[in-house]
């Protein structure tokens, strides 16, 4: 008997999981969208002016005030905002700033004035910090040279390391690394209209030559030294406003008056505060000198021509031309020499 029944093969076809959709996609574009907005309105409120801030306020609690106003948007972008009072139901809200909230006192005007000073010489440091980093040369000896703002302004101190001194013994002649720092200093400190102070400062040892030159004489002598050097370096003359030398009247480390740091020569470019103070201004804005003809009596003398400015010399030269002291004696001082 022949078995004529169908054979049935079932196959089973396997399916993946099925396509969830690009909706999360959406939703991440509103939030990044949202976001972008947040922090925009964050930087125009940093940004924005307290007048500014004052016209979005008044906007948005009374619309109606403003949709008469000279300008159809928020915020005028050709000038200040202006408001419609006339239709404002905001009693709060000021129609413009008055007369007295735009004069600024000359305190302020001071004030700003020494926040831009400030600024300048922090870039001024910030310019030599960054020479004396990148240089092979200066680097060297960046735990001798000192940065800092005070209230006289940009000070840059020179300090002596134990084998490492700026001067040789007992005298204000310079070492050669000393001298290249100078002249590296003086491209960058004249590019600032601010003038400086050169100052030089001893240890507590006393000196060991005669009773008629002593620590006094050395600092001073040495503080000239360092200015000849700036000056050499193409740094204007006339724009150094003190070189003076303190002995060991200001030690920089009090507790160790022999220590090598305290033998050391600050450089100070001044605020205009601190250059008026040293310079002694006699006259003020309220008060001006009277004004009269040239050879009367009580003219100020004629300002002198301006000198154009030194070339660089060569590095012999210079330190022949510099080193003008020996064991405490100035050559230009003995018979028959000069500068």
């Amino acid at each position: 008997m022949e078995n004529n029944q169908p054979i049935i093969i079932k196959r089973v076809k396997r399916f993946g999981g099925g396509h969830h959709g690009g909706a999360w996609k959406i939703a991440f574009a509103d939030f990044a969208t949202a976001m972008m907005a947040f922090f925009l309105v964050l930087w125009l409120l940093s940004t924005a002016t307290p007048e500014q801030k004052i016209a979005i306020a008044g906007y948005f609690k009374d619309p109606i005030g403003f949709s008469e106003s000279g300008t159809p948007y928020i915020i005028d972008l050709g000038g200040s905002p202006e408001l419609a009072p006339e239709k404002t139901i905001n009693p709060e809200q000021k129609a413009e700033p008055t007369p007295e909230s735009s004069i600024v006192s000359p305190e302020q005007v001071d004030s700003l004035a020494e926040q831009v000073e400030r600024e300048r010489l922090e870039l001024v440091l910030q310019e030599l910090q960054n020479k004396v980093e990148q240089s092979p040369e200066l680097q060297k000896f960046k735990d001798q040279i000192l940065f800092e703002i005070t209230q006289d302004g940009l000070r840059i101190q020179i300090v002596d390391a134990e084998n490492r001194p700026m001067f040789d013994l007992g005298s204000a002649r310079l070492k050669p690394y000393f001298e290249d720092i100078l002249l590296a200093m003086a491209d960058t400190i004249k590019t600032v209209p601010n003038k400086i102070s050169v100052s030089g400062h001893t240890d507590a040892k006393p000196y060991a030559g005669s009773g008629e030159y002593g620590n006094w004489e050395l600092s001073a002598n040495r503080a000239n030294a360092a200015r000849r050097a700036l000056v050499a370096g193409g740094y204007p003359d006339g724009q150094v406003a003190r070189v003076v030398g303190y002995a060991s009247s200001s030690l920089f480390d009090r507790e160790h008056p022999l220590n090598p740091v305290n033998r050391r020569i600050d450089i100070v470019v001044l605020t205009k505060k601190a250059q008026r103070a040293i310079e002694g201004e006699q006259t003020t804005p309220e008060n001006p000198a009277p004004s009269a003809t040239p050879g009367e009596p009580g003219a100020a003398p004629e300002a002198p021509a301006p000198q154009p400015e030194p070339e660089p010399m060569q590095p012999q030269e210079l330190r022949e031309k510099l080193n003008i002291f020996e064991d405490g004696v100035l050559k230009m001082d003995e018979p028959g020499k000069k500068q």
